[in-house]
């Protein structure tokens, strides 16, 4: 009876994948989707342009790959204990928003400026990062059964936050970051307010 062989291979692929990704996201992060080749991204991680094609069939394959990617970093790094103090962690929470988009403003300016951000898939790990944001936002304020304006109220915000946020990193962080967050965490309590006393 011949022995199982560990399934290595299938590790290793997931391995490289992991790399590839990685890889991916360090060149979108600092230029933009359409101004990175595949031939590039092969050359920077030191393999032929068709084993790349292997791991990801085409271009918009590894960069939505790199998005996911991206949106798991950012829902991770923005996460704080639910123990905390509510403002403490709102503000820890956008602290850690503005530590990424700052380490990463091409690829965030691009995805949410550029053609690639309506690729359908794309659309949808940027809308169900956003739909975790809103429900962090509502158990973080405790919100006791909110209702849909104030689910479309809280949506907003993070619109709001989007944009803002894109528009201090254009003009090259000229507002100061306290104050902006400061701005963030007085729209979002005031927003709340209103929406939540709203019939």
């Amino acid at each position: 009876m011949r022995a199982k062989t560990p399934p290595r291979a299938r590790l290793d692929v997931d391995e490289r994948r992991r790399q590839l990704v990685a890889l991916g996201s360090q060149l979108f992060s600092a230029r933009t989707y359409d101004e990175v080749s595949i031939d590039e991204l092969a050359r920077a991680a030191g393999i032929s342009k068709g084993l790349l094609y292997h791991y990801f069939p085409t271009k918009r394959d590894f960069y939505v790959a790199t998005v996911r990617h991206a949106a798991k970093d950012l829902l991770d790094r923005s996460f704080l204990p639910s123990d905390m103090n509510p403002i403490e962690r709102l503000q820890g929470g956008l602290d850690a928003f503005l530590d990424y988009v700052s380490e990463h403003g091409t690829a965030y300016i691009s995805l949410l400026r550029s053609g690639i951000g309506a690729d359908p898939e794309v659309a949808r790990i940027v809308d169900e990062t956003r739909e975790a944001f809103s429900m962090r936002l509502i158990e973080g304020l405790g919100v006791d059964a909110p209702g849909p304006l104030v689910r479309v109220a809280l949506r907003g915000w993070v619109g709001f936050v989007e944009a803002a946020t894109v528009d201090w990193l254009s003009s090259g962080q000229a507002a100061k970051r306290e104050s902006l967050r400061a701005i963030f965490v007085e729209v979002l309590f005031s927003t709340v307010q209103i929406a939540a006393a709203a019939k």
